[in-house]
Parts: C-alpha cells; structure tokens; sequence
C-alpha cells in the first residue's frame, strides 16, 4: 500500500483525494493537478488495486461511457488530513456547546476522559515526552524548555485557532483537560535530570 504512494504523482492525487469532500473523476483529478487524463488514470487503477481507493460508477444525467469517481478507501489512511466538512461540523457543535453555557470543569471533565484515554498509546513513556508527542501529533508544533524543576510546553501554533477565538472557553478547557487527564494516567510529570516530585507541565 505503501509502496504505491511512493511514486510522486501518485502521491499528489491520493492527497488530492484525500484533502477532497467528495469523490473525484479522473478529469477533476487531472485538471486541479494540471496533469493529462491519460496520465492520472493508471495511477488511480494502481492505488485501487492496492485497496487505497474506492470507485464509483456515475452515469447519471451523462452521454456515453459513465464516469468513475474515486475516493479514499474506508480504510486507508488518511495521513493526517481531515475531511473538508470537518471545520464546518465543529464550529457547529461548539455553538451548540456554548448556547448551553457548561461550567469550565463541565467542559475539562469531558476531555479529561479523552486524555486518559490517549495516555494509553503512551504507556511507558515519560509525562512530559508523551504529552508533546500528543500536541505534535494535533499540530500544535510544540516546544521545550527546562527551568531548574519546572518544564514548559509551549507553542506558538495552535491548530484550532479558529474556533479558540470564537469560543475560547470551551476549546481552551477542553485542551487544558485532556493534558490533565494524560497527567492523571501516567502520572508525575518527569524530565531527565530534574526531581520527579517537582517537576511540573505547563502548556500555553
């Protein structure tokens, strides 16, 4: 599966396809990469060989042969990218949320169950490596700083910016309760060097 995408040309339609709401035709495909039909065409039967993507016959309302539209498979991955409807169906939610008006531990509590939850694919790991990874791994682009027994997790990017500025009391809790939670599992936060009884997480 992998070895598929290794070709460069296929890479860029799977992450056009991926980064797609719905599915796309081999004429769409060529066009937004600027590409012959001829040319997108093997690579799509390629990937769909391999169980990458999925086809659609399309012959609705057209002259001729009908079209095959391609999307990603249910289970391939995604590698990072998020459906174009997903933004759309959060900035709904949290308007929802804040028309409710929840209490701030209301709103922690619940991520708290999420962080615990993430704290397992990080077991054995130390507190404050394994909460980093996780931003990374959200696209928080974070950074370490020691200062004698206090550690800082900063970051200058934050992924949800959006929303943050929209509603900053739900989705600033919610991340300050999912860091509490992977805390809680996998409990006193330790940095090489620095007294694990002292030692403390700070994200920002």
């Amino acid at each position: 599966m992998f070895k598929a995408l290794g070709d460069n040309t296929r890479y860029a339609i799977y992450l056009e396809l991926a980064r797609a709401s719905t599915p796309r035709s081999t004429a769409d495909i060529a066009t937004e990469l600027n590409l012959h039909p001829n040319t997108v065409r093997p690579h799509l039967e390629r990937m769909r060989e391999v169980g990458l993507l999925s086809v659609e016959v399309d012959n609705r309302g057209t002259v001729g042969r009908p079209q095959h539209r391609y999307s990603l498979a249910a289970d391939a991955p995604s590698l990072g990218l998020e459906p174009a409807s997903y933004p759309i169906l959060a900035a709904l939610l949290a308007n929802v949320a804040a028309l409710f008006g929840p209490e701030a531990d209301a709103v922690s509590g619940i991520a708290k169950e999420h962080g615990r939850a993430r704290a397992g694919a990080h077991a054995g790991e130390p507190c404050v490596g394994a909460v980093r990874a996780e931003l990374e791994e959200m696209g928080f682009d974070p950074e370490t700083a020691v200062d004698g027994n206090v550690t800082t997790i900063a970051f200058s990017r934050c992924p949800f910016r959006p929303l943050a500025e929209a509603f900053p009391e739900l989705v600033c809790h919610l991340h300050r309760g999912m860091i509490e939670g992977m805390v809680d599992v996998l409990g006193e936060p330790t940095w090489p060097d620095s007294p694990p009884s002292k030692t403390v997480t700070r994200a920002r």
